[in-house]
């Protein structure tokens, strides 16, 4: 698609990237603006409350810029209905004046490119994601692809890693390039304290074990919520609520940070009633399963 724009002398179609954090939607972007030898212009739905900010943004942009748009699906709505005519027709209609004397002032926009990041794309409006002229899903990474990304990484460090530290890391870092390279940064911290200065994979192991960090990527909260709800509610149904007290978080802490990988990674089941620990769960923590827990299911409630 970049390269057809580049040959045609256009700008590329409006570009919509979802998926979870981490996965590289930012870099994205700065690769389609560096492909397309174009500025990059950032900025977050968050950001941006009125439709006066979005149009001082736009206005700003030359020929051929390239905008991204974080979190995208949080624009405030006056600001969303300016985005739609601008994405589609590359003018704004600005009003001046308020009241019976307020009047519509049409201005042009140069051609550019809206890159639009979004956690949780179900949330974007129907009219706003059918501009997208492509849609692109980010799925979690396997580990052999997050061990080169170490190993640039640890390169661009300038800290030297043996492939087997490389390895161990990249299988804690929960498919996650972000959560990656934050664990090559402990580890190294931890290698130069402690060790030679060398990523080895004792050093690694260390640094993992003293950063709460397990071999299935678990961290502290992950294992909190695990254990409260294998040995406090007997491995559940529990409400997600009396889950979050239990561990001293808020319900949306569990919710976003913890549950999603905990689900991924089998160790979770959510049903009406609540959340339920699978065999695996308990498995993992060391623990005895009830005698009723098998693959799929708990107490003879079958897992949603």
């Amino acid at each position: 698609m970049l390269r057809a724009a580049v040959a045609r002398g256009t700008t590329a179609d409006h570009v919509l990237l979802s998926g979870p954090p981490g996965l590289g939607k930012t870099t994205l972007a700065m690769i389609i603006a560096t492909e397309m030898g174009a500025n990059l212009r950032l900025t977050s739905g968050p950001a941006i409350q009125h439709a006066g900010d979005l149009a001082a943004i736009l206005s700003s942009l030359e020929e051929g810029d390239v905008l991204f748009l974080d979190e995208i699906h949080r624009l405030a709505r006056p600001a969303e209905e300016m985005l739609y005519l601008a994405m589609e027709d590359f003018r704004v209609d600005v009003v001046v004046g308020k009241g019976a004397g307020a009047t519509s002032i049409p201005l042009t926009l140069p051609r550019f490119t809206v890159v639009g990041a979004t956690t949780r794309a179900g949330l974007l409006p129907a009219p706003l994601r059918d501009r997208f002229g492509f849609t692109g899903h980010l799925e979690f990474y396997e580990p052999a692809e997050l061990q080169r990304i170490l190993g640039r990484s640890a390169r661009l460090l300038d800290f030297p890693m043996d492939t087997s530290a490389a390895h161990e890391i990249a299988g804690r870092s929960r498919g996650t390039p972000r959560i990656a390279n934050r664990l090559l940064r402990r580890v190294r911290d931890f290698s130069e304290v402690h060790g030679s200065g060398r990523g080895t994979l004792a050093n690694a192991r260390e640094a993992l074990q003293v950063y709460e960090v397990d071999d299935k990527g678990l961290d502290r909260l992950d294992r909190a919520v695990l254990r409260a709800l294998c040995t406090r509610f007997g491995g559940g149904p529990v409400g997600l609520s009396t889950l979050a007290v239990s561990v001293g978080e808020e319900p949306e802490t569990v919710e976003t940070v913890a549950e999603p990988f905990l689900v991924r990674e089998g160790l979770m089941s959510r049903s009406p009633r609540g959340r339920i620990a699978t065999a695996d769960a308990w498995v993992h923590l060391g623990l005895t399963p009830p005698a009723d827990a098998v693959a799929g299911q708990v107490g003879g409630r079958l897992f949603d």
